[in-house]
């Protein structure tokens, strides 16, 4: 302790791309900004420049060959590469995790925080779905270790003190896996302060091309009523994307600038939403530009979208179940004009998640260490009995 504050350290998953948990530890690094980073792997040329003054410390794994870019490959070993880093040294340890960066080791009277993005899907609720969509090699492979990880995974969420979910989604999931109770803190997105400009006659969607996003609904939903829909991302599905798409659907890939994006996410009639996430992040870029969501009404888009307000959330993950909301918007329309859509985006803004997320830190390291001090009135009143 220095001072009178806490000397911190943040602890992250990895930094391999600019993504929505990336932006949450940069906005952590915002309200600590004489943290360090500890994290698997870091790719500096995938990341913003920056990051580069960040004072960043990976594991032993970065310095195998092609470590950032195969380091999902590593999850057998990520457990004892965490627990190698020695924060010793730091009185709040603040971990941003989806994985296994939760398992870190920390000094019995620091207090350890966890925002948790999600507990580790491809070990929980996700797990057959992952096994299904693996290759054989795989498939045959994952029960033996997943079964070590499950256990070893209950083990490390038990050695946080303070959960921080980032929706009431994840929080009934942390409740569900890690039988933890947990608050609500929602995640930063970047509110796009351009002026409203005429929408034009497209569906957008952004997002990697991963099975889990659903995007192949958009593509079918949109090719089967001959609607125009722009998709920009890219990933492993791109080649069958394409395969199923009719001459309404363009993808303009994953290299466009933010600048670029954030114009279509002004131009789009509507932004379509077709995965379940646990918070999703684009949904509310969306909102920001004033363009309503058609998302799928489960997981956080729920929390994101106010329903005939802001956007509208069909119930399957069906095709059909999307063009009915596709045609219903057509003929219905939302109930906010843009403005007023872009308001309630605000209420995910990054200086909202800096300013919940330094007032909890705060009164939680007050807590831990009122904890501490009882303890150690408990021990000597004790000890002056015997």
């Amino acid at each position: 302790m220095k001072n009178g504050k806490p000397k911190v350290a943040i602890v992250h998953d990895w930094l391999v791309a600019y993504a929505g948990a990336d932006r949450v530890v940069d906005c952590m690094h915002h309200v600590f900004p004489d943290a360090p980073i500890y994290t698997l792997v870091y790719d500096e040329n995938n990341m913003p420049a920056w990051f580069k003054n960040y004072d960043i410390r990976t594991t032993y794994l970065q310095k195998l060959p092609f470590a950032t870019k195969l380091y999902r490959a590593m999850l057998p070993w990520m457990p004892r590469a965490f627990e190698a880093l020695d924060l010793s040294e730091y009185d709040m340890v603040i971990s941003s995790c989806s994985s296994c960066s939760k398992g870190v080791i920390t000094r019995p009277d620091a207090v350890h925080i966890c925002y948790c993005h999600t507990p580790t899907r491809y070990v929980w609720d996700f797990y057959y779905t992952y096994r299904n969509n693996a290759n054989a090699l795989v498939r045959a492979v994952m029960p033996g270790q997943m079964l070590k990880l499950r256990q070893w995974d209950k083990c490390a969420a038990d050695r946080v003190d303070y959960f921080i979910a980032n929706s009431h989604y994840i929080a009934r999931r942390i409740k569900k896996y890690y039988r933890r109770d947990s608050d609500v803190i929602y995640p930063c997105v970047h509110i796009n302060e351009e002026p409203f400009v005429p929408k034009e006659d497209f569906y957008l969607v952004v997002g990697r091309f991963t099975w889990y996003k659903r995007i192949d609904l958009a593509v079918a939903a949109c090719t089967k009523l001959n609607k125009p829909l722009i998709v920009i991302g890219g990933g492993g599905e791109g080649d069958k994307l394409r395969a199923m798409a009719g001459p309404t659907i363009r993808f303009l890939g994953g290299g466009l600038s933010d600048e670029e994006v954030r114009g279509y996410y002004l131009r789009a009639k509507a932004f379509l939403f077709p995965g379940e996430e646990d918070f999703g992040i684009t949904p509310v870029e969306a909102q920001s530009a004033g363009t309503p969501v058609l998302a799928f009404g489960r997981g956080g888009a729920c929390e994101t979208v106010l329903d005939g307000k802001t956007g509208l959330l069909f119930d399957e993950q069906t095709p059909e179940s999307l063009e009915a909301c596709i045609q219903k918007f057509e003929t219905e329309g939302v109930a906010y004009p843009p403005q007023q859509i872009r308001e309630h985006s605000r209420s995910f803004s990054e200086q909202r998640f800096e300013d919940e997320l330094r007032d909890y830190c705060t009164r939680r390291y007050a807590d831990w260490q009122r904890e501490l001090e009882a303890c150690s009135h408990h021990k000597t009143a004790k000890e002056a009995e015997e």
